[in-house]
């Protein structure tokens, strides 16, 4: 255990975060998701509720603000339009922790493709459908506040 650190974020997710650069991207995932056959890097959390994850991920990660989203979820292939309740869950989260900007809606296969990209994908508990979000990691500025 480390002080301040979310206890759900173990040493392999911690590692993962911490390296991932800015511009890379992490999948979190609902139960269903085909994490094996989609990632290289793979971290579970069994038995931890999908905003459970987004929470202990948000508390660390900071999202980029050079693009216009830095959050994805997958479109329920029958209801493309509608934002499915832990989408909405994630949505406040997220808000919670300074992103202001929506979650961008990507197509049910098109999802699958970008998370084969993702630097690594972390497979939740999470029972309902459709809960699955991308996330757009950003930079940290320097304490002066100029740039990299």
């Amino acid at each position: 255990m480390l002080k301040g650190i979310d206890p759900v974020l173990g040493p392999d997710l911690l590692a993962i975060l911490r390296a991932m650069g800015h511009g890379d991207e992490i999948v979190i995932a609902d139960a269903n998701f085909p994490a094996d056959a989609n990632a290289e890097r793979i971290v579970r959390l069994d038995g931890v509720p999908g905003p459970r994850a987004v929470q202990a991920v948000a508390s660390v990660l900071p999202l980029d603000d050079f693009v216009p989203e830095a959050a994805f979820r997958m479109e329920d292939s029958s209801a493309a339009d509608v934002v499915p309740p832990v989408v909405q869950e994630y949505a406040a989260i997220l808000k919670a922790a300074g992103y202001e900007r929506g979650i961008a809606a990507i197509e049910r296969h098109a999802f699958y493709a970008r998370a084969r990209e993702a630097y690594a994908i972390v497979v939740t508990g999470e029972p309902r459908f459709w809960g699955n979000l991308i996330l757009k990691k950003g930079a940290i500025p320097p304490d002066d506040g100029g740039g990299s």
